[in-house]
């Protein structure tokens, strides 16, 4: 009886096997699985079969960089090496629009690391939000992709005196010496 119970257990073990492997199946499709659902921007075929389009990270990372820098409150993006060199970079005449963003693409999803500078006194929060919410915005509507994750990184606070100090420092002090 034992060989029978073991027996009857592999059994009911198959079918719950066959059973598994039916339920992706259509009615009336014996044995045919269904198509993995494709997303048409990655690099799947297109939705009218006439090619696949591609979307390379330096892409995404721009729009996302466009779109951060619109944000009331964002004064720059990069850490202190990637501003100075971005600083050098605007004096010959070109901009970096990926200076601090760093992107993952998939096949359909986009996740995105963002590091910036916000302006003193800006509510740091709110500015990481208004942020967040752009690139979201920016990348699924311009890109077409499901962002799955804006980081963003705060690396220091502008403040705008400062910049106005050296200068002040130079042309309107009296020395303290004769």
């Amino acid at each position: 009886m034992t060989t029978q119970t073991n027996a009857s257990t592999q059994q009911t073990g198959n079918a719950a096997q066959n059973n598994a492997g039916q339920a992706t199946t259509a009615p009336g499709t014996a044995g045919q699985k269904k198509p993995a659902a494709t997303h048409s921007l990655g690099t799947a075929e297109g939705h009218d079969g006439r090619g696949r389009t591609t979307v390379a990270d330096g892409v995404v990372a721009k729009i996302a960089g466009i779109a951060i820098q619109e944000i009331d409150g964002v004064h720059a993006l990069g850490g202190g090496a990637a501003r100075a060199i971005g600083n050098l970079r605007e004096r010959v005449g070109q901009k970096d629009l990926t200076q601090g963003v760093s992107v993952e693409v998939g096949q359909t999803q986009v996740a995105v690391d963002v590091t910036l500078v916000v302006e003193y006194p800006h509510p740091l929060q709110q500015v990481a939000d208004n942020a967040r919410d752009a690139v979201y915005s920016a990348v699924e509507d311009l890109v077409g992709m499901e962002v799955t994750e804006v980081n963003i990184t705060i690396t220091d606070i502008h403040v705008p005196s400062e910049d106005n100090d050296d200068e002040a420092d130079d042309a309107g002090h009296e020395p303290r010496v004769a």
